[in-house]
């Protein structure tokens, strides 16, 4: 019988944390930018949300209601490195649209909302999905609210600890479950996550140099997540 979820979980931190330190993820200047990155960054690289964000700042662009004032064309040329902008645009102005009908603008009342309402009311809006919703919570609106991936999927279920099938909500409430409720943890143990399933954790597992590997062969400690 495999450790229990808590156990598991515990000593997974405390190696990737041990190996890699603060990630001090996710990187923006602002709520808003935070929000326009976890849009763009469906299906592609950070690089090319990168890219598009330098645009929209060029353009003076990273604000609700300049977004909504301006030509959608442009709107569109400054998306284009991200993919899918055409997509990824009319995305952009629903998010937009639906902060200036519901909420009158009011980005930080509507992020101020209790987790929970928050949360059904972000996967109401057109192209945001659970992974998305879960990045603006936790990295915007700074809530407990953690967000898993393909690689915490895949380093999971390579370990026993889940079935490679589990469903997204699945998988986050057992996160949610095992854990203390923190927002800092959340967030360094997601971009952890993301660090070694990139460097190690792939569709073709680079398992030698990985420092799980060595974390399973050791007797577990327990400690204390901050």
């Amino acid at each position: 019988m495999g450790p229990q979820p808590a156990v598991f979980l515990r000593r997974l931190f405390e190696t990737l944390f041990a190996a890699f330190g603060p990630q001090g993820w996710w990187p923006a200047d602002t709520p808003f930018e935070v929000i326009i990155g976890a849009i763009l960054t469906q299906n592609t690289s950070w690089n090319n949300v990168t890219l598009a964000i330098e645009r929209l700042k060029v353009k003076d662009l990273l604000d609700p209601h300049k977004i909504l004032a301006t030509d959608p064309e442009t709107l569109r040329e400054c998306l284009k490195p991200s993919g899918f902008f055409n997509q990824k645009t009319r995305y952009v102005l629903a998010f937009c649209r639906h902060l200036q009908d519901r909420h009158e603008g009011n980005l930080l009342a509507f992020l101020a909302q209790d987790m929970a309402l928050l949360r059904q009311e972000l996967l109401g809006i057109s192209g945001i999905g659970p992974e998305t919703a879960d990045s603006i919570l936790l990295y915007a609106a700074h809530k407990p609210s953690f967000v898993v991936d393909a690689y915490t999927r895949r380093i999971l279920s390579h370990h026993g600890m889940v079935s490679s099938t589990i469903g997204y909500e699945a998988l986050r409430q057992y996160f949610m479950d095992a854990l203390p409720s923190n927002v800092y943890l959340f967030q360094e143990f997601h971009a952890l996550l993301v660090r070694i399933g990139h460097l190690f954790c792939r569709k073709k597992p680079r398992c030698g140099p990985c420092p799980v590997r060595a974390m399973l062969e050791e007797t577990p400690e327990t400690r204390r997540l901050p």
